[in-house]
């Protein structure tokens, strides 16, 4: 028999996907989630709030490894309620006995200015180990896939505009990954024991600019070119604005996002290869993949995949 697992945010983008990959791999999967009546997915329900320590204590009774997969990235003070959020899962964690949390995080390197968004996320991941449960740590950049809001937001650029006047952050560079990728490495790490207590950097098989990716989204979903003029003084605040309205993303959300756009966020290491081998896609295949994911759920057989102002992690990237 499988081990028994937590996965927070599982009505989400990531965590639909990891519940229902943990359970046909044999595990008991709780899923948890703030209206578990609401719930259809993969596992059964648990009502759960990362707010509500209370809540906690009682999703993590009897359970062996949990998921961490939530942030409030559509608030303003999403710094201090992620803070908060993590410290008490933590505690939680500790005292139901948990062997180990595993927490998608965000590539950046340190020596960078990061954005508040990354900084954020790196401050989560020494909170989620603050009370002794080891913290099995994955970071990646942008998540590409069908209800992902970096994907959406690539997706709806292309599909909306013929050209487009882009910012500096467009010459970042970025290390996607499918989202089949990434669950391949979430179900990939829950039983090694070497996996245990570590800091894994996963990325696909390209890195790319923001520019280029939207540019081979265009050639290959729309079969035209996608011209571009760059405006270096369009400001972050200005792209948020922008973003919310030629996408359906929030300014809120937005604004947080595009403040991180700036950071290189590439892997630098490949340790996570020796513990969960295979090559990962590369962008033409995640991006096909992620094609194929929404035709399937307008046929009515994807799932669940978010929901806009959810707090559910979506991803980790700087367009998350």
């Amino acid at each position: 028999m499988g081990s028994t697992v937590l996965v927070t945010g599982a009505s989400g983008f990531v965590g639909s996907h990891l519940a229902t990959a943990l359970v046909e791999a044999g595990h008991q999967v709780r899923a948890m989630t703030r209206h578990p009546e609401r719930y259809d997915g993969a596992g059964e329900p648990v009502q759960g709030d990362v707010a509500d320590r209370a809540s906690l204590d009682r999703a993590m009774a009897g359970v062996d490894v949990a998921y961490y997969l939530v942030h409030s990235l559509d608030s303003d003070d999403f710094v201090e309620l992620d803070a908060q959020a993590a410290r008490h899962f933590s505690a939680a964690a500790a005292q139901a006995g948990v062997e180990r949390i595993i927490y998608l995080g965000g590539l950046g390197r340190e020596d960078q200015d990061l954005s508040d968004h990354l900084r954020s996320r790196r401050q989560v991941e020494q909170l989620l180990a603050e009370d002794g449960v080891p913290v099995t740590v994955l970071r990646a950049a942008i998540v590409i896939g069908h209800g992902g809001i970096s994907w959406e937001i690539t997706r709806q650029l292309v599909a909306h505009l013929p050209a487009m006047l882009v910012p500096r952050w467009a010459t970042t560079r970025t290390q996607p990954i499918a989202l089949t990728d990434v669950i391949r490495y979430l179900v990939g790490v829950l039983e090694p024991v070497e996996a245990k207590g570590r800091v894994f950097e996963i990325g696909g098989s390209e890195v790319l600019t923001y520019a280029e990716m939207m540019q081979r989204v265009a050639k290959l979903h729309h079969h035209r070119s996608l011209p571009m003029l760059a405006v270096p003084l369009l400001t972050p605040r200005l792209s948020s604005h922008w973003l919310a309205f030629v996408t359906d993303v929030d300014t809120a959300t937005a604004r947080n996002l595009v403040d991180s756009m700036s950071n290189e966020v590439v892997v630098h290491e490949d340790s996570i290869r020796a513990v969960v081998p295979g090559e990962p896609m590369d962008y033409t295949a995640a991006v096909e993949a992620a094609y194929a994911q929404r035709a399937a759920a307008r046929g009515g057989g994807g799932g669940p995949t978010g929901q806009r102002g959810a707090r559910v992690q979506d991803e980790p990237s700087p367009t998350a």
